[in-house]
């Protein structure tokens, strides 16, 4: 195929993939780091594109034929692995125009963290679950259709992002609550319309994205995990604006409340209860004081030097 055709065929797929970068969110921006500004944005995606578009290894963009992955061989994946700033051992296969799980990776399932982001993978085999030691795995930005269910055999998973992907409510595994220790679960920008009842099993949840998709509602299994602190469901059709607010409400509760009678208080006690009972009503019935208009006394009047001096300010 000639330079020039190749070209030509370049610029059609990124002038019809331009449009899909307005739909991202700014939640999904902000999480993985790309431009704000549409410009840049656009001249980050053309050059990290074209570079596994044109590339010798990369995908291919002969007329009548649909793009081929880069093979991954095991030499590859050694050298991209490498140390976190806490010592663990992470495999970072991101953004290397890869359409099929590469199996040459399961000779290296004792790495900590695996990232396959920003690929093109549709599918994630059940072997998925040699990585017995993975506490980490990031799976965003591809097209993935369905999960495994052997993913919830990963015991030792903390982190697991399956973000901007083509999952729906029934390819998510019911396996997926066997992830006891899962602390950060992110399902944003997929297709899914109901969520499972069985992930409040997961009771060591701390965050959960669910942003971009087609929820109407969020079970209360979910919304009641003791340890969770942040839900974030931005644009879902919910029924109304008290949906939302009530997610937010139930995640500020107390941890514990007791209730004890009066005659049961020592005298201290009982006096300090009183005395913040006291400040409660005494702000309750304080009248707000009249705003004071300001008085400048010593202020010029408006311009009045640069009136006067209208050669010198220009």
């Amino acid at each position: 195929m000639r330079v020039g055709k190749r070209a030509d065929v370049g610029r059609a797929w990124l002038q019809a993939e331009k449009g899909a970068l307005e739909t991202l969110s700014p939640d999904w921006l902000e999480t993985w780091n790309w431009p704000q500004n549409s410009a840049s944005r656009e001249l980050l995606f053309a050059h990290s594109t074209c570079a596994g578009l044109f590339s010798k290894g990369g995908l291919c963009a002969e007329k009548g034929k649909g793009p081929k992955g880069k093979k991954v061989t095991l030499k590859v994946a050694k050298n991209c692995i490498k140390i976190t700033f806490d010592g663990k051992h992470r495999l970072d296969l991101s953004k290397m125009g890869i359409t099929t799980f590469p199996r040459c990776i399961l000779k290296l399932a004792d790495v900590d963290e695996l990232d396959l982001s920003r690929n093109m993978l549709k599918k994630i085999p059940d072997s998925i679950d040699k990585f017995q030691n993975l506490r980490w795995l990031d799976l965003h930005s591809n097209q993935i259709e369905k999960l495994p269910e052997t993913i919830g055999n990963l015991q030792s998973l903390v982190f697991l992002n399956l973000c901007n992907n083509k999952l729906t409510a029934r390819s998510l595994p019911m396996e997926l609550n066997q992830l006891k220790i899962l602390r950060n679960l992110n399902l944003g920008l997929n297709h899914i319309d109901n969520l499972p009842t069985t992930l409040g099993a997961l009771k060591e949840l701390q965050e959960v994205g669910v942003f971009d998709n087609l929820l109407t509602t969020i079970p209360n299994s979910i919304k009641k995990l003791p340890k969770l602190k942040k839900l974030n469901t931005k644009r879902n059709p919910f029924p109304g604006p008290t949906e939302e607010e009530q997610f937010i409400d139930s995640i500020k509760r107390l941890e514990s409340l007791y209730v004890v009678d009066e005659k049961d208080l020592c005298f201290s006690c009982l006096r300090k209860c009183q005395e913040e009972r006291d400040k409660v009503n005494k702000l309750k019935n304080t009248v707000p004081a009249p705003l004071r208009k300001p008085n400048f006394s010593s202020l010029m009047t408006p311009n009045s030097l640069a009136k006067d001096n209208q050669a010198e300010w220009r």
